[in-house]
């Protein structure tokens, strides 16, 4: 009985120590970051917190970061894609929002928006990793944060303003596939911690 080719028994090798170890720090690990001045949750909203409706203007917001010239992933929303956000149907009439909102509205080019959504989220592999690499079993950590931001314009001054998020995401996300990499179905559950 003849040895096998070199490489064959390295692969087997390191095959029986991801087995035996069961070690999640050889696993894949992701991090997705939308680019902004702000670190943390809480660093968005102490900012965001700073816009006064009906004082603020757009050469303030540019000085507390909120400019699509300047600031990364800023995005500049015109009247027609409020329309769109404050009347998604017919159910929702003009004398149904916010009355500075619908004057803006009704104001047309003068009338937009800036939306952002800084966040920061981090997937983190963990279990054993033979079942992970050969897709058997498939756990991941999800950690971060999000926050959305809405300031509506009208004629150079903050009219209104809507943000929300999630200040701690922490979940669970696991995947067991029993017949592993011949199986095409998977079954997937999600735990949130918080």
């Amino acid at each position: 009985m003849g040895e096998g080719p070199p490489s064959g028994r390295i692969a087997a090798l390191l095959i029986a120590t991801l087995v035996i170890s069961g070690c999640g720090n050889v696993l894949p690990r992701a991090q997705e970051e939308t680019l902004s001045p702000w670190q943390t949750y809480d660093e968005a909203k102490a900012s965001f917190d700073q816009i006064v409706v009906g004082e603020t203007t757009v050469p303030e917001l540019s000085k507390l970061g909120f400019d699509p010239h300047l600031t990364p992933n800023i995005s500049h929303i015109t009247y027609i894609d409020l329309l769109a956000r404050f009347l998604p149907n017919q159910s929702i009439r003009m004398d149904d929002l916010d009355p500075q909102v619908s004057q803006c509205l009704l104001a047309r080019e003068i009338c937009y928006g800036l939306q952002f959504t800084p966040s920061y989220i981090d997937r983190q592999r963990y279990g054993n990793a033979f079942l992970d690499i050969f897709g058997f079993r498939r756990n991941t950590r999800i950690t971060g944060w999000r926050f959305n931001g809405l300031i509506v314009i009208h004629d150079d001054l903050v009219v209104y303003t809507l943000d929300g998020g999630d200040a701690n995401i922490n979940q669970l996300e696991k995947t067991k596939r029993p017949l592993g990499p011949i199986q095409e179905m998977d079954i997937r559950g999600s735990i949130d911690l918080n």
